[in-house]
Order: structure tokens, then C-alpha cells, then sequence
């Protein structure tokens, strides 16, 4: 007798040899009517394949190199919410498994994805909260200590230590959450950051189940928060099984044999690039235990797409973002987005574009004409030009030519190569970067702080916070990864400091964390900055000047990037100056239009109409 549990397959005879099926169940209705259903088990290629359900046509039974894998394609275009048993036999031997296709309890369009009008706060699971110490070490799991002392261990973060602590982000005004990695990542060591997936279909469960993932994201959108899952499709763990026991060498990259990636990916949109460089960069593996898996064949290609459909219609998440995009195969990602999209029309997508000019971010977003007329259909990109300006202009001397916010001013006129500017995720950094404050002595100019959070707010793009940002957490890449994911203070049970309350925060802690707040609740449902126009002006005594405006509201932005007091004459500014005096959201002070304005050495003003 063979057992079907909603998560995963159990064999409670042995007889079944069934050790793994993906997906485990699927839906009815979808527009896509072709599913793929893998099974795992020893020798089972042998077997002949029956399907006993009448409207569930079996198109395709596909044999891999390795006898251990039957890859069955079903037609579900006139299929009903059922279940229906796949029969395997083999001489007298009869294998029932049963399959399940559940009712759709929502519309494709019915999922909401997350767009400029939200701001994604940006946690490590692992680092951020632990909830439930019992899951900490998991019997049977490769990893198998936490030690909070070493940054490359699992501390025992989990999804339950996020849930406890919904209001905390909620309250600080922020209206997504993206999570790194939580698919199960089973490897002996550095499996913490959760980009060396083991199953496609599994939760961690050093961070919980499925069925406590689908419950956080009901709890997020409960709370008016949006969750954005992070997937990774270049690659996978070396313990994956689809890589100890791969189908066939051709489901991995250079015939599954480790050869180095160059990380040079912009030689995929290089006119004058050689072939080899391309197919290095794009091939190549990140390391040897992260096979790069092969997306131009058709069932590595369809396995990844449904397990990105599947987590979407199981929980209901609101957006992916997808690690590494343009080494991946740039039709198949292309492909992936198109089918995401025609599924959930509303959905959004964005993809980690780490590349070093505007040039070659903008090729990746959907209609890019650069690409043209090839499409990547990837709507959001990550604009790491910006957040490399960002990280240095509010440091230096501003001037007309040079220096600054000069540099955030001349790279947003050149946002005429992106088809969708409003589409960019912009950041002042993540878990891959060098935190805003390296280092804990900078922190004392929270000035820094308060311009760099004002300027990300109210430019064009989708904002996103990196969790403990609000207060301040300093990080040095040059240390290593584990320094930019440290521990959020607080979210252990015995941590000298928690700085989810205010009595656990400092004075500078709190001051920053206010400031954040205070403006993160300002923008939610600000329609000039969530929808709205960017106008901005060229750089006059040291001072950048922008307007963000959407019908009849407006919100104008004065910034003064210099060490020295500026006097603006407001004459150049009249089109975006429709009153003689505006209140300024940061200081709540009457601010008198008329002339000419004093302002204070990096002073800000935000002013709305």
C-alpha cells in the first residue's frame, strides 16, 4: 500500500519504490492544460504507465538515462477537481499512486504583485528571528548544529520568528516582505543562506513546513504585507537528488562536469562578444557543489517553471525574485516570465541584474529595445548603477558639474534606456552588498542616513529595505558574507539587546529608526511617488531639486549636498512651485516659497502639494 500525504510522498510499502513525485499535487483550471509529473524510485523506467482517469490524458511518457525516472506529460484541459491513480506495472507487479488536482480557490488575477507603489523589506531567514527553537537542528539533516558565534553556521532563524514579528514591519511602514531563500537546502555546510536548493517543492524544515509558509504569507496579507519569495533557477545543491542521481548527464551544464563560470554575464548582450565567452559565462558554475543546471532541455526547463507556478497558487505569494538572471538561458527566462505572467497577469517579477551600467541593466527589463526583438518579458530589474551612486554621493562635496548628488542627478537623465523606469528595484543594499554603514564608527552621521532614505523613497523605482537597515546595522563585505547577515538584536531568546522595542534601541538607533518610520508611513498610499512623473532639475549651488507628481498631488523634493549653508533663488522652480509656502513633512515646519530659500548644510526639505 503506497501513502499520498499533502506534502510530500510517503511509501508505507516498500514495493512502491516511488521516493519522490514533483509536483505532489497540482489544480485544476489552470491556463496552462500540460503538466509534467516527475517520479523517483528505483528502476522504475521498466515500468508500463496507465492513468485510470478518463478526462486526464496521459501524452507523453518520457525514459531518462538513469532507470530511476519516469517523466509522465498529462493534458488537463478537460480535467475536474479529482484525484486519480498513475499505475505502474511491471510483470505482475502493480504500483497504484494516486495524484491529486485540487479546486482553485482563487483567479490567476486575483494575486496582487508588488509594484512602486510598495516598499520590500529584505530578510535572511536564517538571521532575522527565531521562533521556534526546536527546529534549530533537525535529525537527519546534513547541517546539523547552530552557532551563532561563526557567521557561515545556521543560527536558527525561521518562519516563525518572522511571523512573531509581523507588527514590527508593519508598524515601521514598509508594505512587502522578500525573503531570501527558504526552499530546503540540505548540504553540510553553508546552508544558511539558502542558495543551494535540494528540493524545488520543500520549505526548509529548519525554517518550518510548507503548510507554516502558506500560513505566514495569509498572516503578511492579513497585516496589508506582501510577500515576494526568492528563487533560484541557474543552479541548485550538489545534494540535491536531481544531481546525485541525476535523470541524465544533459540535465546539468557541460554534461554535468564542474567547469568554472567566468561571471563576465555581459558578454550575453555584447555585439561583439566571442561564443565562448557567452557560453562560459552562462554555462559555468558558480562552484562545485552549485550544479548549473541545463534550461535548454525541455524537462529541466518545464520542471523549473512549475515549481515557481506551484508556490505561487499554493500560498499565494505576490512576486519572485529570481537570483542570477542573466546567467541562466535568456530564452527559457524569457519563456518562464511569459507563462508566470499569462497565469497571473498581475503578478511582478523582478531579477538580480548585477551589472555595472544602466546599458546593460536595461537590456534585461521586458521590452528593452536594446534587446530587441528578442523580449526577456522580465519586468523589474535591480538598478545597481544607482545603488553604487547611492552608496558614495551622500558622502561627497555636491557641485553644478561633478561630486555628489551630481551623480544621482546625471544618471537618472539617462533613464531614457529603460523602457519601464518606475520598474527598477532600487536599494541602498542587500545581503550581497557592503551594508550602507560599513562600519559602526560611520553611523554617527545618521545625516548620511536620512538624505541616502529620503532620496530612495522619492525617486522613480520600487524601493527595498535590508532588514535591520532602520537601526542602523553596519556591515563590511571585506569580512565576509556572514558579517552583512548578522543576527537582527533581539530575535533570540537571551539577546542582550532587542531592538524590535524601543527600550532595546539607542538613541541614535531610535532616532534613525523614527525618521524611517515616519517617512515609510508618509509614502504608503502617497500616489505622486507611488505612481507619479519624475521632474528634476540640474544641479545649481550644490542643491538637487524634484518633483514627483500624479494628477493634482505632488510632492517636491530640496536637497542640499554640500557641507556649507546654500542660498537657492526659487525662481528656475516655479512649475513645480504651485503655493508661496508648503509644510515640510520632515520638521513639520512652514516653509515660505516666495524669493529665495536658506538652506542648512545637508538640509532636506519635503515638501508636499
Amino acid at each position: 500500500m503506497a501513502v499520498f500525504s499533502l506534502f510530500g510522498w510517503h511509501s508505507a510499502a516498500r514495493a512502491a519504490n516511488i521516493e519522490k513525485m514533483a509536483p505532489t499535487f497540482w489544480w485544476a483550471g489552470m491556463k496552462n492544460p500540460e503538466l509534467q509529473i516527475l517520479l523517483y524510485g528505483k528502476d522504475i523506467a521498466s515500468s508500463d504507465v496507465t492513468i485510470s482517469s478518463q478526462d486526464v490524458i496521459l501524452k507523453e511518457v518520457v525514459k531518462q538515462a538513469n532507470p530511476n525516472y519516469l517523466l509522465l506529460y498529462v493534458d488537463l484541459s478537460e480535467a475536474a477537481p479529482q484525484t486519480f491513480n498513475i499505475v505502474l506495472k511491471k510483470g505482475k507487479k502493480t504500483t497504484t499512486v494516486p495524484y491529486e488536482l485540487k479546486q482553485r480557490t482563487r483567479k490567476g488575477e486575483d494575486i496582487e504583485g508588488f509594484t512602486a507603489q510598495d516598499v520590500l523589506y529584505l530578510i535572511m531567514p536564517d538571521r532575522f528571528a527565531n521562533g521556534d527553537p526546536s527546529n534549530d537542528v533537525v535529525e537527519g539533516m546534513l547541517e546539523n548544529k547552530v552557532d551563532r558565534n561563526e557567521q557561515y553556521a545556521r543560527h536558527g532563524g525561521d518562519l516563525k520568528g518572522i511571523e512573531d514579528h509581523l507588527d514590527y514591519i508593519a508598524d515601521l511602514g514598509v508594505t512587502a516582505i522578500w525573503l531570501n531563500p527558504t526552499q530546503e537546502n540540505d548540504m553540510p555546510d553553508g546552508s544558511y543562506h539558502g542558495y543551494a536548493i535540494t528540493d524545488y517543492y520543500q520549505i526548509d524544515r529548519r525554517f518550518g513546513n510548507n503548510g507554516e509558509f502558506k500560513q505566514l504569507v495569509d498572516k503578511a496579507h492579513a497585516k496589508g504585507l506582501k510577500v515576494v519569495m526568492d528563487m533560484i533557477f541557474n543552479h541548485c545543491g550538489s545534494e540535491n537528488y536531481l544531481f546525485k542521481d541525476r535523470p541524465s548527464d544533459d540535465w546539468f551544464n557541460f554534461k554535468s562536469h564542474f567547469v568554472p563560470t567566468s561571471y563576465k554575464t555581459a558578454s550575453v548582450q555584447d555585439i561583439h562578444a566571442a561564443d565562448y565567452e557567452r557560453k562560459i559565462a552562462t554555462d559555468g558554475w558558480f562552484t562545485q557543489v552549485m550544479p548549473d543546471l541545463n534550461q535548454r532541455n525541455r524537462h529541466v526547463a518545464r520542471y523549473l517553471i512549475q515549481s515557481s507556478i506551484w508556490w505561487i497558487e499554493f500560498a499565494g505569494i505576490n512576486g519572485i525574485r529570481q537570483d542570477t538572471h542573466p546567467y541562466a538561458d535568456f530564452d527559457f527566462m524569457a519563456e518562464w516570465c511569459k507563462e508566470v505572467l499569462e497565469e497571473y497577469p498581475n503578478f511582478n517579477i523582478v531579477g538580480e541584474t548585477w551589472l555595472n551600467s544602466n546599458v546593460l541593466v536595461s537590456f534585461w527589463q521586458k521590452d528593452s529595445k536594446l534587446a530587441a526583438p528578442r523580449n526577456s518579458n522580465l519586468p523589474t530589474v535591480m538598478d545597481f548603477p544607482l545603488q553604487g551612486l547611492m552608496n558614495k554621493a551622500f558622502d561627497e562635496e555636491t557641485t553644478d558639474w561633478a561630486g555628489g548628488l551630481y551623480w544621482l542627478y546625471d544618471y537618472i537623465t539617462q533613464d531614457l534606456v529603460y523602457a519601464n523606469p518606475m520598474n527598477l528595484l532600487t536599494f541602498l543594499d542587500n545581503h550581497d552588498t557592503s551594508r550602507f554603514y560599513t562600519w559602526e564608527e560611520q553611523t554617527k552621521n545618521i545625516t548620511r542616513y536620512k538624505q541616502a532614505l529620503l532620496y530612495l523613497l522619492t525617486t522613480r523605482g520600487i524601493p527595498q529595505i535590508y532588514y535591520g537597515t532602520e537601526i542602523l546595522m553596519p556591515g563590511d563585505k571585506g569580512e565576509g558574507d556572514g558579517t552583512l547577515r548578522r543576527d537582527f538584536p533581539g530575535g533570540w531568546t537571551g539577546d542582550k539587546t532587542n531592538c524590535f522595542t524601543r527600550e532595546g534601541r539607542t538613541k541614535l538607533q531610535n532616532e534613525a529608526f523614527d525618521y524611517t518610520r515616519k517617512l515609510l508611513n508618509w509614502r504608503k498610499g502617497n500616489e505622486a511617488v507611488g505612481k507619479g512623473t519624475l521632474k528634476h532639475f540640474s544641479i545649481a549651488n550644490g542643491t538637487y531639486v524634484y518633483e514627483r507628481k500624479y494628477g493634482n498631488q505632488s510632492a517636491v523634493i530640496i536637497m542640499n549636498g554640500t557641507d556649507k549653508p546654500q542660498e537657492l533663488d526659487l525662481t528656475p522652480y516655479k512649475e513645480i512651485l504651485p503655493k508661496a509656502q508648503a509644510t515640510d513633512v520632515l520638521s513639520g515646519k512652514t516653509i515660505n516659497l516666495k524669493g529665495k530659500l536658506s538652506l542648512k548644510q545637508r538640509e532636506s526639505l519635503l515638501l508636499c502639494f
